[in-house]
């Protein structure tokens, strides 16, 4: 455990952080997996255009790597274009 102040705070930010990161890529992980098991064409592409929002917000805020989102994005288009 720090002992000064300075490490104790970041202890905090680190914490809040971590939730904040671990809160997105829950959550692009759901919409993934309801995306791909959703029924009709309308509600899939209806999930992806959710998809690529939440995936851009995440690489703007530095969650995951900018590639990263450009590559998920890339297959999951080319998911719903193959179910087609």
């Amino acid at each position: 455990m720090p002992q000064h102040k300075s490490p104790l705070k970041r202890m905090g930010t680190d914490k809040k952080r971590q939730a904040r990161n671990n809160y997105v890529k829950r959550t692009i992980k759901t919409l993934t997996k309801t995306m791909q098991t959703a029924g009709s064409t309308e509600t899939r592409e209806e999930y992806l255009n959710k998809l690529y929002s939440q995936l851009d917000k995440a690489a703007k805020k530095g969650v995951i790597h900018k590639r990263t989102a450009s590559r998920r994005k890339a297959r999951l288009a080319a998911f719903v274009n193959k179910q087609n």
